[in-house]
């Protein structure tokens, strides 16, 4: 579900990446992340920053590997930028339970956690499972799925 060619994520080739499912356009690029923290870096100095609320709603539940890619791909995009000398201080994944989006409802899940809207039982998704590993460990320490974000 995600693109790490390398290629500037302005100059991608229609059709060359996935999107994720529903309104919201564009492909899944991870580079754009790097791109941005080393943008930001470079035209406001090393300034103390915080990547919030990056995630994406995937038609998923509980096998979520696609949120899996995406996060593993986003977090290695922004390790890149930490490696380059970004002050990245933080990463927040959206979100940890499925919730209610104001333009979409209850229709579209970003949670690591799955929430049953009728029983309100919870159950930890593949990527919360994955996250939990990635922090305990301090970071990533295997290669990058191949699922879906191998390029």
């Amino acid at each position: 579900m995600c693109r790490r060619s390398g290629t500037p994520s302005a100059r991608h080739r229609a059709g060359s990446a996935k999107v994720t499912p529903g309104r919201w356009p564009g492909p899944v690029e991870p580079d754009g992340l790097t791109e941005l923290l080393l943008r930001l870096h470079r035209d406001y100095g090393p300034v103390p920053l915080y990547v919030t609320e990056n995630g994406a709603a995937f038609d998923d539940e509980p096998d979520d590997t696609e949120r899996v890619a995406f996060l593993d791909g986003h977090v290695r995009a922004a390790h890149a930028a930490l490696s380059a000398g970004v002050d990245l201080r933080g990463y927040f994944v959206w979100s940890l339970l499925d919730n209610f989006e104001w333009a979409e409802g209850y229709t579209k899940r970003f949670g690591l956690v799955h929430v049953d809207y009728a029983t309100q039982r919870r159950t930890l998704k593949a990527s919360a499972h994955w996250y939990a590993r990635t922090i305990a460990a301090g970071g990533l320490t295997s290669p990058q799925p191949s699922e879906s974000c191998a390029a």
